[in-house]
């Protein structure tokens, strides 16, 4: 197995060592640049770069400036997805997200993993491990999910939090770490009706 197969499948890995893994994250990384200085009003330009950047895309899907990736092609957005300004994702292993996810500002999706064993860390191995978010779920500002997280269906990850285990459906979360606080019942629903 290679560097780039050992990093994806959350196997130890060395991103230092490895020239394709390197030149990957630099190509990404110039595209996030050009992405991120594109004026807000070029739209069908953001549009395009997205679609170069992220793996996997939908029609319908919307990120504002500026966002940063690690390698782009662990990245899956489902249909109707939206992230407000600063999203950060270190997609070393594969980050998934639903369709009808809204992220609020400041948000960061982290893959990346680095060993307990000082000399296995210090010499620059990590592993990552995957994060999925599942369909019509809602982030909250300034909210941090760590590796190998999976948040259920119709959830609400309240602000600030700090997701380090996995949310079920159709719940409200808060906190650091992350704990769920209710249900979403159909009077919590109803609450905010126009």
């Amino acid at each position: 197995m290679n560097q780039k197969e050992k990093m994806i499948n959350g196997f130890l890995y060395s991103p230092e060592n490895d020239e394709e893994l390197y030149n990957d994250r630099l190509k990404v990384k110039d595209l996030c640049f050009q992405y991120n200085n594109l004026a807000p009003s070029e739209t069908e330009k953001r549009k395009e770069l997205i679609k170069q950047i992220i793996g996997k895309t939908s029609d319908k899907y919307w990120i504002e400036q500026p966002f940063i990736c690690d390698y782009g092609y662990n990245i899956e957005i489902g249909n109707n997805f939206y992230a407000n300004h600063n999203l950060i994702i270190l997609d070393c292993a594969p980050v998934k997200f639903g369709n009808n996810v809204f992220i609020a500002p400041n948000c960061s999706f982290y893959t990346a993993c680095h060993p307990i064993d000082k000399e296995k860390r210090n010499d620059g191995l990590e592993y990552a491990l995957p994060i999925t978010v599942g369909n019509n779920v809602w982030i909250g500002g300034g909210v941090t999910v760590l590796a190998g997280v999976k948040i259920g269906d119709n959830s609400i990850i309240g602000a600030g939090s700090v997701v380090t285990r996995d949310i079920p459906s159709g719940v409200i979360a808060v906190g650091n770490p992350c704990k769920v606080l209710k249900e979403v019942t159909k009077d919590i629903k109803d609450k905010y009706r126009v």
